[in-house]
């Protein structure tokens, strides 16, 4: 997923799937589900996720990380939070999944279950790559 902030604050998301190689028959993922693998409320901010779709499903996350960003949590937290619900709700041993937010002040903020989510992170022309905190 992407997520950008031009120069008067706008904010812009963009999610993919795993296209057809991992294509199950009758299969929908997250990506085209609103709310699920992406969510953007320019007054609030932007949240994209990657992993198993269907765990992001079940708790419509980046709606519910840009939802407790307007509810006062940093993206950080709010990340952090959507993550540890996935983990109360199933097992989470064999299944990946990493949120990245932004609030429309710029802050970012991302989780992911399992080490290895990474993502590069550009601000007036500098680019880093950054490894997501993970929870388990």
């Amino acid at each position: 997923g992407m997520l950008a902030q031009d120069r008067d604050g706008r904010l812009a998301g963009a999610c993919t799937t795993s296209g057809l190689a991992y294509k199950l028959r009758g299969r929908v993922g997250d990506s085209p589900i609103i709310g699920a693998g992406l969510f953007v409320d320019d007054e609030i901010g932007a949240c994209t996720a990657t992993g198993l779709g269907e765990a992001v499903m079940k708790t419509l996350g980046s709606f519910l990380v840009v939802e407790l960003i307007r509810q006062g949590r940093t993206p950080q937290q709010a990340c952090e939070e959507a993550v540890d619900r996935i983990m109360h709700k199933m097992p989470v041993a064999d299944l990946q999944v990493g949120y990245l937010a932004m609030d429309t002040a710029g802050n970012a903020g991302s989780c992911a279950i399992h080490s290895g989510f990474n993502y590069a992170r550009t601000i007036a022309g500098h680019t880093e790559l950054v490894d997501a905190p993970h929870r388990n």
